[in-house]
């Protein structure tokens, strides 16, 4: 069974620059699609951005898009998720999800494993 551990959460002022990393434990990280989910307290988890198995192909979310980048690296088993200009409403705990399969997609259940998350959390 994977094991996804983040890193690279913390405190920001709004406007700043933050980079999440998701280190992947087993052999067959390269064999799948990665992603990038949020959540804040009372709603749903939501889609950030995603990335094909061998990161030819992204997605995103329309309130990232433009300010947030998702990159892989397959040799070191990490996925990463790049945030400039953040916003107060950017503020959640950040997941990172392994997909069901190669290409990216923006619906949960389309990932089968996730990490514990990590706090971002942008001040105004």
């Amino acid at each position: 069974q994977v094991q996804l551990i983040e890193s690279g959460g913390g405190l920001v002022q709004a406007g700043g620059s933050l980079r999440l990393s998701c280190a992947a434990s087993g052999r067959t990280f390269s064999n799948y699609a990665m992603g990038w989910f949020r959540q804040t307290p009372g709603k749903e988890r939501e889609f950030v951005a995603a990335i094909s198995w061998n990161g030819r192909s992204t997605v995103y979310a329309a309130s990232v898009k433009g300010r947030f980048t998702i990159s892989r690296d397959n040799a070191k088993n990490t996925v990463y998720l790049q945030m400039n200009s953040l916003k107060p409403e950017d503020t959640a705990v950040y997941y990172c999800a392994r997909g069901r399969k190669a290409v990216p997609d923006s619906h949960p259940g389309t990932f089968g494993s996730w990490g514990q998350g990590t706090q971002v959390t942008v001040s105004s």
